[in-house]
């Protein structure tokens, strides 16, 4: 290794790079965008895209759950393809797409020829994470799609020893935090193994300083926002860890293995075994125990096991050219490989994609449950429509429709005006900030399914069911066989009630 004068650092490459793929590759994510794209409308929204909807009408420097980023990536999208689920849709095939050619691009920066870049893009291609993340738009597909190039770069500043690399690492960073502040856990993960394990030369200097900068101003007006408002991105994540903790704690390893695939599963622990143990790979130690410490991290934190996907797609991308050095040369092994592949591609899409009819879902939400999630919505709708016919005219120009969660809300937003609804209201995250109505709505309110938070229902008086929602498909999701309750009116005004409906999961 050698200093340069700029500060900079060269280290020797293991192997010379192999010339990226770009044909094969680009095959792969093509391919499974045409899929995405044939498949993407056969549903409908799911809950959080009918609040991004909503967001995008209502564009901020945060929200309480999450930064901007997402919520502007609905509205250009809708804006450009039309507000359906398939023009919604548009921008997560994009980054699903991109996310192949970023896995491939690691592989090569790992030392993969022509067979092991083929091999990581279709890996990441079968995958159930990047299958379903390419299906529907939220928060997780821009970070799998931006966590897969940051480690792209990673992998660059750790071969070539150019502390440069910190700048476009700190851009990356920076923007992956107006998507999600999650990306600061890989950084607790990477920073110390790079230091414990890798070429600590490359966090000296002024480079990494010069990246953590950058990444701060990208970052900087949604943590403005943040701070102003109380840090409620806190709160949430508190929330989610406090109610879900330890069932994600005990599902952390089986859906990390199921995200990815099980048919991928000998590959991964093979890139795990090569950057811990050969010398050639040494330079790369970090992100396998970068990704290990990421994964202690999350399960500490009781995060979703989701958390820790991104950097087990580039684990597995440094296995995949060891298992094409097998597979490729013997006609046997290469037809067993590619079987093994189709039948992931198979089994995934069945269980992240709409090709089931919706009355089947049952067979597959047990699974994954955000498949039923995308069925019923209009529905809700239209029984919200029946409570709202039975208000007499003359008492509707006070009344209100208030909602307990901010799918339901957004539900409303979107198909409500086929059945005359006004706006809907609802305390749930950012949709408490929308609100609340006018303290002259004296009622009635039309309360669309109290269940889950009984607290609500008390807030107001004479409540009676007027409709139930059915998605006419007899499927168990969330909204199903929810109640419509029609009530005099609030106990308090508006104003004064507020802060009590306010909840934030």
């Amino acid at each position: 290794m050698d200093i340069r004068g700029d500060g900079s650092t060269s280290v020797a490459t293991p192997t010379r790079l192999s010339r990226f793929s770009f044909g094969p590759v680009l095959a792969v994510a093509a391919g499974v965008a045409a899929l995405e794209l044939a498949l993407t409308g056969r549903y409908g929204f799911h809950r959080d895209e009918l609040y991004f909807l909503a967001a995008g009408r209502h564009l901020a420097w945060g929200y309480v759950d999450q930064p901007p980023l997402t919520p502007l990536l609905a509205r250009l999208s809708t804006a450009l393809f039309g507000e359906s689920p398939a023009g919604l849709r548009v921008v997560a095939v994009l980054l699903a797409a991109a996310t192949i050619v970023l896995t491939a691009l690691a592989a090569r920066e790992l030392g993969a020829r022509r067979g092991g870049q083929v091999l990581a893009a279709a890996g990441a291609a079968v995958s159930a994470i990047v299958l379903a993340l390419g299906h529907m738009l939220s928060t997780a597909s821009f970070d799998l799609f931006a966590w897969t190039g940051i480690g792209v770069l990673v992998l660059r500043l750790l071969r070539t020893g150019d502390r440069r690399w910190w700048v476009p690492i700190g851009a990356a960073v920076g923007v992956a935090l107006l998507n999600k502040d999650l990306v600061l856990l890989l950084a607790a993960a990477l920073l110390p193994a790079i230091w414990f394990t890798g070429n600590r030369q490359v966090l000296r200097g002024r480079w990494l300083p010069l990246g953590a900068l950058l990444a701060l101003l990208v970052a900087a007006p949604n943590l403005y926002w943040q701070a102003t408002h109380g840090w409620p991105q806190l709160t949430v994540a508190s929330g989610i860890s406090g109610q879900d903790g330890l069932a994600n704690r005990l599902t952390f390893v089986p859906m990390q293995l199921l995200y990815l695939s099980p048919v991928l599963v000998t590959v991964w622990l093979g890139g795990l075994r090569r950057l811990r143990q050969e010398p050639e790979l040494r330079w790369a130690r970090p992100l396998a125990f970068g990704y290990l410490g990421l994964s202690a991290l999350v399960l500490l934190l009781g995060g979703k096991p989701y958390y820790a996907l991104p950097p087990l797609l580039l684990v597995m991308a440094a296995g995949c050219q060891p298992v094409a050095d097998r597979a490729w040369p013997v006609r046997r092994n290469r037809v067993r490989l590619v079987g093994l592949l189709l039948l992931a591609a198979t089994l995934n899409s069945v269980i992240t994609l709409p090709v089931l009819p919706a009355h089947q879902l049952p067979a597959v939400a047990w699974v994954y449950k955000e498949s039923a999630e995308q069925v019923g919505w209009p529905e809700l709708a239209e029984a919200a429509g029946t409570g709202w016919a039975a208000i007499p005219p003359e008492q509707r120009s006070r009344a209100v429709v208030f909602t307990t969660n901010y799918g339901e809300a957004g539900a409303l937003a979107r198909y409500g005006a086929k059945y005359a609804l006004p706006a809907p209201y609802s305390g749930h995250m950012s949709f408490a900030d929308w609100g609340p109505p006018p303290d002259s709505a004296t009622g009635p309110v039309l309360l669309i399914h109290p269940a889950p938070y009984p607290q609500v229902e008390q807030a107001f008086t004479g409540c009676h069911d007027v409709a139930r929602v059915d998605n006419g498909h007899s499927l168990a999701n969330e909204e199903q066989n929810a109640p419509v309750l029609l009530c005099t009116g609030p106990r308090l005004p508006w104003s004064q009630l507020w802060s009590q409906l306010r909840h934030f999961y």
